[in-house]
C-alpha cells in the first residue's frame, strides 16, 4: 500500500515557539528578536530551526571536561545542517562531587532539563550528557519536555598505567583500596596508583553506570549509531558530535519527537542490553525512571525472565576484563547488537528515523575480535542481573551475579546488623566486632528516603579484621545502591526500604539470612509472628524535612521499583509495563 502522506506539523517553530507572556504574540516575537540581534544575530540566522544544547559543563565535573570541545563540534553540525545553535546550562552532577549523593539530585537535573527546555524556543535538542545521574537525568527531562531530543555521551576517560599493569577508574580504584584496606600495598603505592587511575577526562573506563547508559541511550535508538563507545578525548568522539547536531536538525524538520522512539519495544531492547554487558544495577533504576516519564513501568519479573536467557557477552571490568576504548575498538554497540539480533525488537526507530534493524544492517558484517563474545560462547550463561525475592524482599532486590563469587550464590549465614552508614563507618573496622567470613552484612537505612538519595553504601567494605585474613569477598544486603565498578556477592534495592518499615529494618544480629540466586530467593529465616511483634515494639517513623527541596524529595521520592522519581514527575497515564 502507498504511504499516507506526512500531516504537516503546524504548531510554532524557531523563534515563535514558547513566547514569553506580555499579552501581545506579535509584541513577544518582536522584543525578543531585539535582544537576540543585540548578540549580532541576523535575520537569515534567526530564520532557521532553532536547535538548543544542554550545556553541562563544570569545573566540579571532569566527566564532562570535553564540554567544550563537544559543544564546538555539536554547533558545527547544526550549522552545516541549516539549522542555529543555542546553548544553555543546566545543573551538572559529578558521583565524587555531589553531597549527599549524586541519586539525590538526579531529579532535580532532570526538572531543571525539562522545563529549560520548555521556557525557551527551540524546535529539537542536544543533551550532552556522561557521567553517572546526567544522562538518566536528560533522558528524563527530555521525555517529559517531549519535543525531537538527541543525546551526545561525553565519552569514557583513557587508561593509565600503574607498574606496567594497566589500570582504569574505578573497578580499579575498588580493587586497590581493597588491597591498601588489607594491608598488601604501604601508603606509597595507593598514593601512586591514586596519580594513574584516571588518564583523561571523561566517565569511567569500565562497564560502570556510565558506559551502562551509555550503551542503554543507544539501544533506546537516542544516539547516533556508534555513540556509546568513542572515548572522550579522540577525534571519533567529536566526529559524533558533529554528526549528532547534524541529525539533530533533521529530527526537527520531521517532527521526530521523543515519544516516537522511546516505546516499550525501546525499552525492552534496552533491557536486553543491559543484561548481555554485563552492566550496572543502577541501570535499572534509571530505566524505571524515564520509563515511567512515557507511562511505562519496568517489569523486574520479566527482566529477570529475560536474564535467564540473555547470557553476559561483554568481556568487560568488573564482570570480565577489558576497558571502553576496547570495546570501542572491536566495534562497540553494533558489535554487541549483531550477536544479540535475535532478541531484540527490531522495529524499534531510532533518533536517526531508521529502525534499529536497519541500523545493524548498515554497520555491515563485523569483523575478528576478542571483546564482545558469541552467544554460543558468552563469558556468562545469564544476564547480568538476577532479581530476588522473599520476606525480606517482598517488593523484589536485585543482585548482579555475573560479578559475585560463585561459591556464595547459595549461602546461609548470621546476620551482622548496621543501622545506618554512621553506624557502619563507626564499627566495620573495630577489633571487636563480631563477625566471620561466613555471616551475612545488613546495613539499613541507606534507601531512597533512609539516607536520603539512596547513595552508593551498598558496596559494604570488608570488615578489616577479614580483610587482613585475605577475606576478599561476603554477602552484603541493603536497600541502597553500589556503583556500577563495584564487585562481590552484594544484594542491592530491598524493597520495601528499612526507613519506610520494610521487613529488612526488623532484622536483628543472629538472625539467619538465606540466599539463593539460583531460586531467585533472599529469606530472612525468622517466623512471621516474631517479624511481627518486632514491627509492632519498633514502628517505622519514615524521615521528614520542614523545607526545600529536602522536603520535596522526602515527601514524593518513589521507591527503587519506580526508579526512585518523584511520583508527580511521572507520566499520568500509564501505559503498561514493558516488556508487554
Amino acid at each position: 500500500m502507498p504511504k499516507k502522506p506526512a500531516v504537516p506539523h503546524t504548531d510554532p517553530t524557531g523563534l515563535k515557539k514558547n513566547l514569553t507572556s506580555y499579552g501581545d504574540n506579535e509584541f513577544s516575537l518582536f522584543l525578543r528578536k531585539a535582544f537576540i540581534k543585540g548578540a549580532g544575530y541576523t535575520d537569515a540566522a534567526l530564520d532557521r530551526p532553532v536547535i538548543g544544547i544542554a550545556n553541562t559543563g563544570s569545573a566540579y565535573n571532569p566527566c564532562h571536561g570535553n564540554m567544550a570541545q563537544l559543544m564546538e563540534a555539536v554547533k558545527r553540525g547544526i550549522m552545516l545542517a541549516g539549522g542555529l545553535p543555542m546553548d544553555f546550562p543546566t545543573i551538572s552532577i559529578h558521583e565524587s562531587f555531589s553531597f549527599p549523593t549524586s541519586m539525590y539530585l538526579r531529579n532535580l537535573m532532570a526538572m531543571d532539563t525539562e522545563e529549560m527546555i520548555r521556557a525557551q524556543p527551540m524546535d529539537a535538542v542536544v543533551l550532552i550528557g556522561g557521567c553517572d545521574k546526567t544522562v538518566p537525568a536528560q533522558l528524563m527531562g527530555a521525555a517529559s519536555a517531549g519535543i525531537p531530543a538527541i543525546e551526545l555521551i561525553t565519552g569514557s576517560m583513557l587508561t593509565g598505567s600503574h607498574r606496567s599493569e594497566r589500570v582504569g577508574a574505578c573497578t580499579d580504584c575498588r580493587r586497590y583500596w581493597g588491597k591498601y584496606r588489607a594491608q598488601e600495598i604501604d601508603d606509597q603505592e595507593i598514593s601512586d596508583v591514586n596519580q594513574q587511575l584516571v588518564a583523561s577526562v571523561g566517565t569511567c573506563s569500565v562497564m560502570g553506570t556510565a558506559s551502562t547508559m551509555a550503551c542503554i541511550a543507544e539501544a533506546l535508538g537516542m544516539t547516533i549509531p556508534g555513540g556509546a563507545t568513542p572515548p572522550a578525548v579522540t577525534a571519533d568522539r567529536m566526529r559524533i558530535a558533529e554528526l549528532t547536531g547534524a541529525q539533530a536538525v533533521r529530527m526537527a524538520k520531521e517532527h521526530l519527537t521523543i515519544d516516537k522512539i522511546l516505546t516499550a519495544d525501546a525499552f525492552e531492547n534496552a533491557m536486553r542490553v543491559l543484561l548481555a554487558i554485563g552492566g550496572s544495577t543502577n541501570g535499572i533504576v534509571h530505566l524505571a525512571a524515564i520509563a515511567g516519564r512515557v507511562g511505562l513501568d519496568i517489569d523486574l519479573k520479566a527482566l529477570d525472565r529475560m536474564g535467564r536467557e540473555t547470557p553476559v557477552l561483554l568481556d568487560l571490568k568488573p564482570s570480565g576484563q577489558h576497558y571502553m576504548e576496547d570495546f570501542h575498538k572491536a566495534g562497540g554497540m553494533a558489535t554487541l547488537l549483531r550477536q544479540l539480533r535475535p532478541l531484540l525488537k527490531l522495529n524499534a526507530l531510532t533518533v536517526t528515523g531508521r529502525t534499529l534493524g536497519e541500523e545493524i544492517e548498515l554497520a555491515g558484517p563485523g569483523f575478528a575480535q576478542e571483546v564482545v563474545k558469541s552467544i554460543g560462547s558468552p563469558i556468562y550463561p545469564q544476564g547480568g542481573i538476577a532479581v530476588l525475592y522473599g520476606n525480606l524482599a517482598p517488593g523484589g532486590a536485585i543482585i548482579k551475579q555475573s560479578a559475585a563469587h560463585p561459591d556464595l550464590m547459595e549461602h546461609e549465614g548470621r546476620a551482622v546488623v548496621f543501622e545506618n552508614a554512621a553506624d557502619l563507618a563507626a564499627r566495620i573496622d573495630t577489633d571487636d566486632l563480631d563477625v566471620n567470613k561466613d555471616d551475612v552484612l545488613v546495613l539499613k537505612n541507606i534507601g531512597p528516603k533512609g539516607a536520603p538519595g539512596m547513595p552508593e553504601a551498598g558496596y559494604i567494605p570488608i570488615p578489616r579484621k577479614l580483610a587482613v585474613q585475605g577475606v576478599k569477598d561476603i554477602v552484603r544486603i541493603s536497600d541502597g545502591r553500589m556503583s556500577g565498578t563495584a564487585f562481590g556477592t552484594i544484594v542491592l534495592h530491598v524493597t520495601p526500604e528499612s526507613a519506610i518499615g520494610g521487613p529488612l529494618a526488623h532484622v536483628k544480629n543472629g538472625d539467619r539470612i538465606r540466599l539463593s540466586v539460583k531460586d531467585r530467593e533472599i529469606s530472612l529465616l525468622v517466623p512471621k509472628a516474631e517479624l511481627k511483634k518486632r514491627a509492632l515494639e519498633n514502628p517505622a517513623v519514615p524521615p521528614t524535612a520542614e523545607r526545600g527541596y529536602q522536603k520535596l524529595f522526602l515527601d514524593t521520592v518513589t521507591q527503587a521499583d519506580k526508579g526512585v522519581d518523584f511520583d508527580f514527575m511521572r507520566a499520568a497515564q500509564t501505559k503498561g509495563s514493558t516488556p508487554r
